[in-house]
């Protein structure tokens, strides 16, 4: 087994320690930090490389570049030092150190932009430098790349099916590049039309929920699709917040910040579902490229 091949088949997690208040509702996270890189985005990350080799736009020992807010640069570092690329990132200066660290560690190059610009300035002036030398990199373009959604069209989604037996009854998720979202629902509601997909915003365009987007206020991707979603619930980062840390103390789970968004929308909006649903989220990367946020209380 490869690198490549260590990516997905991830466990589906019971949080029944949380769901005490709604008997009879089934809760599940699929335990995405347990890829190799520690996130979901290994998924999106090796499905548009190998997607870029494959249509020869991704050359032996091409620099890699993209922007990001820490995940997916960190997949790209990790696999790109896996393939023998360069890897040069644009994210913003105010990512947490232990993202910047760990894309650091894997040899890839960081430039920072404007924190208050979030993730939308990091593109813009990926977009910039890739028109000024076109020929120099491959761009992933992970908020554009249909490959980002295929990955979890092709193996997020089936997962959940094999792995609760065809008995999901919804899938609630944040959005950021949206792909994990659109790929999985489409896909699930292509093998049962009658499961909802429930997207997770932040409450607010300023927000500490890193990875995912308050979609009204920023560069809609590319794969966004509105038609794919049922209902929309919004999360707090204070919410958030809350429940990375009961997630670390009362289900031993230590995953991050987007992770406590999800349960939190998850478990509020499962509590008005009738008996027997089934709620699927993502449990999106590991608390511990967070250690220095002061949430934690430690």
């Amino acid at each position: 087994m490869d690198l490549f091949e260590a990516v997905g088949n991830t466990p589906l997690l019971s949080l029944s320690q949380l769901t005490a208040k709604t008997p009879g509702i089934n809760v599940l996270a699929k335990a995405e930090f347990l890829n190799p890189g520690g996130s979901v985005k290994d998924r999106a990350a090796k499905s548009m490389l190998l997607d870029g080799l494959a249509k020869g736009r991704l050359k032996p020992g091409q620099t890699i570049i993209d922007a990001t807010s820490g995940n997916t640069g960190i997949s790209l570092a990790m696999m790109g030092a896996f393939l023998g690329c360069p890897v040069v990132l644009y994210l913003p200066a105010n990512a947490s150190r232990e993202r910047k660290s760990l894309i650091k560690i894997h040899g890839a190059e960081i430039i920072e932009t404007d924190p208050l610009e979030s993730s939308d300035g990091a593109y813009l002036a990926v977009l910039k430098e890739v028109e000024r030398n076109p020929d120099q990199y491959f761009f992933p373009d992970q908020y554009n790349n249909p490959a980002n959604a295929l990955a979890h069209y092709n193996t997020t989604a089936l997962e959940i099916w094999e792995q609760t037996g065809g008995r999901i009854t919804h899938f609630i998720s944040a959005m950021g590049t949206s792909g994990t979202f659109m790929g999985t629902i489409r896909r699930l509601k292509e093998l049962s039309p009658a499961i909802k997909g429930v997207a997770v915003e932040p409450s607010s365009p300023l927000h500490g929920i890193e990875g995912t987007k308050h979609m009204d206020s920023t560069i809609k991707p590319g794969l966004y699709d509105a038609a794919l979603i049922d209902e929309l619930v919004r999360i707090s980062t204070a919410e958030a917040y809350s429940m990375a840390k009961r997630l670390a103390r009362e289900c031993g789970l230590l995953t991050g910040i987007s992770s406590g968004a999800n349960v939190a929308a998850a478990l509020n909006y499962s509590a008005g579902l009738p008996q027997g649903s089934t709620a699927v989220t993502i449990l999106a990367d590991t608390g511990t490229r967070y250690l220095s946020e002061s949430f934690w209380g430690v």
